[in-house]
C-alpha cells in the first residue's frame, strides 16, 4: 500500500481533468481525492498498490483530451488507509 500526494500543473482545469482522474481511479481500485486549486492546478491524493497508484499518476502526467499538463509534483507520503474517492 502506498499513498502519493500529486500537485498539477498546465492547463488542467475546465477540461475534465478532475472526472478523468476520477473515473481511473475507480476503474483501478484506488482510494483518495481530487480538487481544483485556485492558482490553477488540480490537486490529488491516492492510495492503493504501488502498481495501480503508479499507473494513476502516469495518467495524471497525460491528462484527458484538452488538457496540457507542463508538470507533475508527488509526493510519498504515509497510508491513512482511505476508502473510496471522490471529487472535491
Amino acid at each position: 500500500m502506498e499513498r502519493k500526494h500529486i500537485q498539477i500543473y498546465g492547463f488542467v482545469q475546465g477540461v475534465g481533468f478532475r472526472f478523468g482522474v476520477e473515473r481511473a481511479a475507480r476503474s483501478r481500485g484506488v482510494a483518495g481525492w481530487v480538487r481544483n486549486c485556485p492558482d490553477g492546478t488540480v490537486e490529488a491524493v491516492f492510495e492503493g498498490g504501488v502498481e495501480v497508484v503508479d499507473a494513476l499518476v502516469d495518467f495524471c502526467r497525460q491528462g484527458p483530451r484538452g488538457a496540457d499538463v507542463e508538470r507533475v509534483d508527488v509526493v510519498e507520503e504515509s497510508p491513512e488507509g482511505l476508502s473510496g474517492f471522490q471529487i472535491r
